[in-house]
């Protein structure tokens, strides 16, 4: 790498009649040696030349292993790194934008973001994680918030801003991962949310029971989606919703799928389109910015406007839970929407229940993993592998039948009428 250092107080050039070096008009004022000439780099400067000569030939070898870091980039405060070089090139689709941009806001900048990056040490996060801890209940969010922080700090050595991420040292460790089971509702309970329900909003519960499908799936389906001939659905976008305005969107993941539809489900969705006549909806797609497209949906408000997740689930599903006995009702005095949180019996409960049902009734895993949308048949046995309850009872059985089979022979050949016991 190129290089030299400058002696700032003393002219290059000796004086043609005394052949001495002159002052510079910067004598004595400043720091005296600069190193310059590194295509890239900026200039810096020293008071001693001996630490000038180091740093050249430290910033020499480290740009020979292309791992030159300028100290001063990593000056600049992590809420700024964030704001200027982090968020306008963020990528993935706007809902998760959305998501990482309320994490940044909410739970990251308040605590580090004053930080310079070079100055954030493995010491801040141990701090900052420990205070995660007592603040933020669920595990798999604590995770989330610090994998938002690590792929920040990565992107800022990607920038030549810092040497390291200091998220991947040895003594800062995250909280390890929820073993929480996905636990699903009895089908009974399940049915009596069904049944208490309003007219207008029971599909929503027979989908997510008997199809397996998300909340936004059922709010994004059309009449145009479901095979009535081949008994199938396909999943083909949802409705999802950011800081309140809707658009349609693909389905998690951005794949679509086809879905077993069983005969009951069939009857519900006739009976519903008869009583509530499908409507035609715009909306963005892709983003609340995006171009408009139309589609028939299923369900709609009574105003015909597409469903907002956020005010059916205060409405609509809470209310429902409180028929049915499965939550609290309002509190004496309370508003409409206030009622108490309930995270183990959101609508995704449904979609539980019915993997359990699917498991328990002996479904293929591969077939079951197609139907809800993963991507691997793994992702499904880690999450439902607890329903299944003859899990290990066949393999056991045909141990102890291959077992008893050799126990009998073992017992035949020993005994004194076989000719080997003779």
């Amino acid at each position: 790498m190129a290089g030299y250092i400058e002696d700032r107080w003393i002219k290059k050039k000796k004086d043609p009649v005394t052949g001495k070096r002159e002052k510079t008009a910067r004598y004595g004022k400043g720091k005296r040696y600069k190193v310059a000439g590194m295509p890239g780099v900026r200039d810096r400067s020293f008071d001693v030349l001996e630490d000038a000569k180091a740093w050249l030939r430290r910033a020499s070898t480290d740009e020979e292993r292309g791992e030159f870091v300028d100290p001063r980039d990593g000056s600049i405060t992590l809420a700024d790194y964030i704001a200027m070089h982090w968020a306008p090139g963020r990528g993935g689709v706007p809902k998760t934008q959305d998501n990482q941009e309320r994490i940044a806001r909410l739970h990251i900048i308040p605590h580090l973001g004053q930080l310079p990056l070079k100055n954030i040490t493995a010491t801040d996060l141990r701090a900052y994680i420990a205070k995660l801890a007592s603040t933020v209940s669920s595990v798999d969010y604590q995770r989330g918030i610090l994998s938002e922080l690590s792929s920040i700090l990565e992107a800022a050595v990607d920038d030549k801003r810092l040497t390291g991420n200091p998220m991947h040292a040895k003594s800062v460790r995250w909280p390890k991962a929820s073993q929480e089971r996905r636990e699903a509702w009895l089908l009974a309970t399940a049915l009596r949310v069904r049944d208490v329900i309003n007219p207008r909003n029971r599909i929503t519960v027979v989908l997510g029971l008997g199809c397996g499908l998300r909340q936004g799936e059922v709010f994004g389906l059309s009449p145009e989606d479901i095979d009535y001939a081949r008994g199938v659905i396909h999943v083909r976008r949802q409705v999802q919703a950011i800081k309140g305005r809707l658009y349609f969107t693909l389905p998690k993941g951005a794949k679509t799928r086809v879905v077993d539809m069983p005969s009951s489900v069939v009857e519900e969705l006739e009976h519903h389109v008869e009583a509530f006549p499908p409507v035609e909806v715009e909306l963005p797609w892709g983003k609340p910015e995006g171009q408009g497209r139309k589609f028939s949906l299923l369900l709609t408000t009574r105003f015909g406007n597409a469903v907002a997740v956020n005010t059916w689930n205060t409405y609509t599903w809470k209310p429902a839970l409180a028929k049915a006995g499965i939550i609290l009702p309002r509190a004496t005095g309370a508003k409409r929407w206030q009622w108490a949180a309930a995270p183990k019996d959101g609508f995704h409960v449904l979609r539980h229940t019915y993997a359990s049902l699917m498991l328990e009734a002996g479904e293929s895993v591969v077939t079951l993993a197609r139907w809800l949308g993963h991507s691997s048949p793994a992702i499904t046995l880690g999450y439902y592998a607890h329903f299944m309850p003859e899990a290990g009872s066949k393999g056991r059985t045909a141990i102890d039948g291959l077992l008893g089979e050799l126990g009998e022979l073992h017992a035949s050949r020993n005994s004194p009428d076989s000719p080997q016991g003779r």
